[in-house]
Order: C-alpha cells, then structure tokens, then sequence
C-alpha cells in the first residue's frame, strides 16, 4: 500500500530558558491517517497483505482516531473495512464516524458489555460467522506489530535528552521504549484515568517481547525524585479521564494554542503539553536538557468533543 506521507517536522518552542523544547508534529504527517496512527498501522496493514486478507476489522468509540485512520488506510489500501463501535447507534451527525462510513468503513455498534469481550476468541468467532475472513487489529492498534511501527518514531529523536508522549493503550510508549538511545529518557503521560496500571503491563508485555529495556520502566514514584531519571509512565496528569472535561485544560489549550500557534486535541496532547509544562516549572529536568514532545495526532477528534460538551465550552 502506498500512502504519501509529508515530510516529518519539528517545531521549536520557548517553554523555558533553561531547556531546549521542540515538537515532532506528527499530526501534520497526513490530512487523515496522522499522528502516531500511521506507525501503528502500517505494519499491521503489510502483515494483513502477506496473509491476502482483503478486509480489516477493528475497534474503537464512536470519536476514537484509530477508526478514522484505519478506515482512512483501507481505502487507500484497497481493502473493506469494518469498525466495532462501543455504544449506541451516533453515526448521524457523528463527524468522525461519517468519515469512516464515507470512506466505506461497514460499522458494527455493541453495548458496553458485548464491547469488554472484543478480546475473546467467541467473540472474533461471531464475527467471522457474520463478516467472513478478516484481518483483526487490536483497538488503538494495540499489538507487537503496532509496537514495532512505532519505534521507526525514534529516528527523529536520537538528540534529544528527554522524549515525551501522551499514552492511551500504551502501544506507542512501547515502540518509543524498544527505540530510545541510553542516553534519553521517556516520558509517558497517561490520559486514562485509573490506578496507573499502564507501566507494569508494559513491562510485562515487554518481557515477554524479550525487550531488557522492560525493567526502566516507572510509575508515578519516578516523580517524588528532584530531577527526573528513569524512564516512566504517570496518571497524574488524567484530570477528569480519557475524554472527559475540565476547565483548567481548555483554559491551557486556548492559551497554548494563542501562543505558540500549535494546535492541540483536547483528549490527549493539550494533557502532554500541560504536563511539560509543569514538570519544567518544577525543575525535573536537568539543566541544559532537550526535550522532544511528540504531537500524536487526534485533531480530527475535536469536533466531536466540542459538540459534546458545546453548552460549557460557550459559557
């Protein structure tokens, strides 16, 4: 499959005096497949052609970005594709979802429950009963191949002390941590809301990937240090959780957004650059450092926040 990606960029920002800031601007790598979703895809897309499946099946919400760049990607491709919505029926009206369906993405709403069992061979059963032969990518591209993907990320980064990324299902950390140099270290700041289980499930996965790099990661105990050290994954950014909405975030977002001409998402960057922002504040990197964060995409995902949420963010 050929997609015609544009050039990867880095924005130079001024956060601090003391450190050097720079953004990788992934989002702006393709109008539709954007983001860290491309790395994540691309492998799982090659592997699905090796196999000669002509379909794709996949899950995500009713604004998740993973729906809109596989359906984006298998148009491209030539392949159908099928996306597992959670939740009722929203396709009217659903910007993200009409896309999908525009692109010829064949959508499959399930409650909440039938949604916890995506992982279950009965269930992949019942689907293969219902949509045929299919090539399975995780939710969020969430498996080695989407791992693998994205660690080619890290070749952008080699000069940098310190590299961050805002972590949903975890799977680009994972790349990001398969790719670093020792010398960097890597911050993931985690937008679920929870009890921060991210980090050792990443080190079991990676221990089972037989990646040695599984023992640097941390949890939120890597920020009670004075200066930041190992590598780590935290939830102390989360705010309201995943796409939930908090005052104090869009406040940082129009203001960030006003001064530095970046555009940011409202579920998982304007979290990333708050946290940045923060830590610098703080004095957690060490003086003089360069610290690279990466812009993973997700803008197509703000016109359904915003309607969503439209009477508050009016106020």
């Amino acid at each position: 499959m050929k997609v015609i990606l544009h050039k990867v960029i880095k924005q130079h920002i001024f956060l601090h005096c003391d450190y050097r800031v720079d953004v990788l601007r992934l989002d702006q790598l393709h109008p539709e497949i954007s983001g860290n979703k491309w790395f994540k895809l691309q492998l799982n897309i090659k592997e699905a052609e090796s196999q000669q499946k002509s379909t794709l099946l996949t899950f995500g919400g009713a604004y998740s970005n993973h729906i809109a760049a596989t359906a984006a990607a298998a148009a491209y491709g030539g392949f159908k594709s099928i996306g597992i919505i959670r939740g009722e029926k929203t396709s009217a009206g659903n910007p993200t979802l009409k896309r999908a369906a525009e692109h010829g993405m064949e959508l499959h709403f399930v409650d909440r429950e039938t949604y916890k069992k995506k992982q279950n061979k009965a269930f992949e059963a019942l689907l293969k009963e219902r949509y045929g032969d299919f090539y399975l990518i995780p939710e969020g591209g969430n498996n080695t191949l989407g791992a693998l993907g994205c660690k080619s990320i890290m070749q952008h980064t080699q000069e940098y002390d310190y590299v961050m990324c805002a972590c949903g299902t975890g799977t680009t950390f994972l790349g990001l941590m398969m790719g670093k140099q020792k010398h960097q270290t890597l911050i993931g700041i985690n937008v679920l809301k929870g009890s921060n289980t991210l980090a050792e499930e990443l080190r079991t996965q990676m221990k089972t990937m037989n990646q040695e790099v599984y023992q640097e990661i941390a949890g939120n105990e890597a920020l009670k240090d004075a200066l930041i050290t190992s590598s780590f994954i935290t939830d102390q950014y989360a705010f309201s959780g995943y796409a939930g909405y908090d005052q104090v975030l869009i406040d940082f977002k129009s203001n960030f957004e006003s001064t530095y001409q970046l555009p940011l998402d409202y579920v998982y960057t304007t979290k990333l650059f708050y946290a940045c922002l923060e830590l610098i504040n703080k004095n957690k990197f060490k003086k003089g450092a360069s610290i690279l964060v990466i812009h993973s995409g997700g803008l197509q995902g703000n016109t359904g926040f915003e309607a969503r949420y439209f009477n508050k963010l009016m106020r």
